[in-house]
């Protein structure tokens, strides 16, 4: 059994899964409260030219309940996992959280974000 990687923004386009993990992934749609979604500009040309955007979400602790993404789930064996590491540019660091549905994951938040994992 891997482990489970939220994902709210680009990890869910087939174009990137085939690219980064080489096949489709399945997943189950899930909640992420306390954290607020944001964008930001990706310089990165190999990542534009994957995703097709500019422009990617990111997501910033707020603590409110009030606040909160939807995503997606996807299990992820060790090596997809790296894999995922070395798509996200450096904007972003992997955290463990704990989804709405009480499902253990990790998550791509802001690097400067002051959260700890």
């Amino acid at each position: 059994m891997g482990s489970w990687l939220f994902s709210y923004g680009t990890l869910q386009l087939a174009a990137v899964q085939r690219a980064t993990f080489g096949r489709l992934l399945d997943g189950v749609p899930d909640r992420l409260t306390g954290w607020r979604e944001e964008e930001i500009e990706i310089t990165d040309p190999e990542v534009v030219a994957l995703s097709g955007k500019h422009d990617h979400s990111i997501l910033r602790f707020s603590g409110s309940e009030a606040d909160g993404v939807d995503g997606i789930r996807f299990e992820l064996g060790d090596t997809e996992l790296a894999a995922a590491d070395e798509y996200e540019v450096a904007d972003y660091r992997r955290v463990a959280v704990a989804l709405a549905s009480g499902t253990k994951a990790f998550v791509y938040v802001s690097r400067d974000d002051a959260v700890a994992e």
